[in-house]
């Protein structure tokens, strides 16, 4: 029972601190985002965009996407591809790797709170088991022999849930906050890839 313990501590820190750690980067993303969106539409070249995203949001999300304006620009070695293609799964990869730091340690989060209440369960049923092995052994049953040890294992189940609950609703509010900046990211990735679907004018159609 020790062990069951141990381990529902450890998923307790581990949970709170993802918790923490993912409240403060979206917290730093929702007020940093939109700035540098802003700050990159207004720059005048796109290699001033990228800086000035960057600037803005030192997280490197918006600038993530806002960098293919420079990788799109090299297009010689790839003419053997539609551009349009290109550009459409350059963004893709782009937008996928904000969305993965976006959305990291929420699949922990899930696991601790959807395991953590049957771990806690766990121990309470090894505990009685236990308990009720040693009753059994020392010939002495009765009310206040049975209460002590039982009761004791039940603190498990009540550890369980005090574990999973936090996870639960920590998970989806960080959920909710990370789809919303999902759409956001996803918007700008669709403004970009109007803005550089067409090829250069020195070019024939893809």
């Amino acid at each position: 029972m020790q062990a069951v313990g141990v381990l529902l501590l450890a998923m307790s820190v581990a949970s709170w601190f993802v918790m923490f750690w993912k409240a403060a980067l979206l917290l730093r993303a929702g007020r940093r985002l939109p700035r540098a969106i802003d700050d990159f539409w207004a720059a005048a070249s796109p290699a001033e965009g990228v800086a000035a995203a960057l600037a803005a949001d030192p997280d490197g999300l918006a600038a993530a996407l806002a960098e293919t304006c420079g990788e799109l620009g090299q297009r010689q070695s790839h003419a053997w591809q539609a551009h349009a293609d290109r550009v459409r799964r350059t963004l893709r990869t782009a937008l996928d790797g904000a969305s993965r730091r976006l959305h990291a340690g929420h699949v922990l989060l899930a696991s601790v709170g959807s395991t953590a209440p049957f771990i806690g369960l766990f121990g309470t049923v090894w505990g009685i088991y236990h308990a009720l092995g040693s009753i059994a052994a020392s010939r002495q049953v009765g009310i206040d022999s049975i209460a002590g040890p039982v009761g004791e294992t039940l603190i498990m189940t009540a550890a369980g849930l005090a574990v999973a609950i936090p996870a639960v609703l920590g998970y989806n509010a960080l959920g909710k906050r990370a789809r919303h900046l999902d759409a956001l990211l996803e918007g700008f990735a669709l403004d970009l890839q109007h803005l550089l679907a067409a090829p250069p004018a020195d070019e024939g159609p893809p």
